[in-house]
């Protein structure tokens, strides 16, 4: 498979995950698909509380789905998201909160790990990790 075929790829995984968004709140709905260097793939959608607090990011349900299942190591992630019923306009994309975007140095190179933005599979654009997450804290700060 070619780099454009698994970006689509990812995309479209993103996009049916998003369909599982539990959003009641703020009727914003986020899908992620995240590829494991094994070549897994774990999808995720945004969680949301009452409470707010315990809500979980669609980027982080994917994560926390392959990490609890003994799978580290990443190399891309789609991420899609719109308000309910609504499209996005033409490359204004839904970006990974600090929090997620913290998660993904835990366990991703900064420099190797790409994140797709995208609202469609004609309408997307690739960064790095590094690129969206300047002056990154990562474990190897900690040793």
């Amino acid at each position: 498979m070619n780099e454009k075929e698994l970006e689509t790829e990812l995309i479209n995984k993103a996009f049916e995950a998003q369909k599982f968004s539990y959003s009641p709140y703020s009727n914003f709905c986020v899908g992620a698909a995240l590829l494991a260097k094994n070549g897994n793939i774990y999808t995720g959608c945004n969680i949301e509380n009452a409470s707010f607090s315990p809500t979980n990011c669609a980027e982080r349900t994917a994560f926390f789905k392959a990490v609890s299942e003994g799978v580290k190591d990443f190399t891309a992630i789609a991420i899609v998201g719109n308000q309910r019923g609504r499209q996005r306009e033409k490359n204004d994309y839904c970006v990974p909160c600090g929090v997620c975007r913290q998660v993904m140095a835990e366990f991703c190179d900064v420099n190797e790990f790409k994140i797709i933005l995208a609202n469609s599979t004609d309408d997307y654009k690739v960064f790095s990790l590094g690129e969206i997450l300047p002056l990154t804290f990562t474990p190897k700060e900690l040793s």
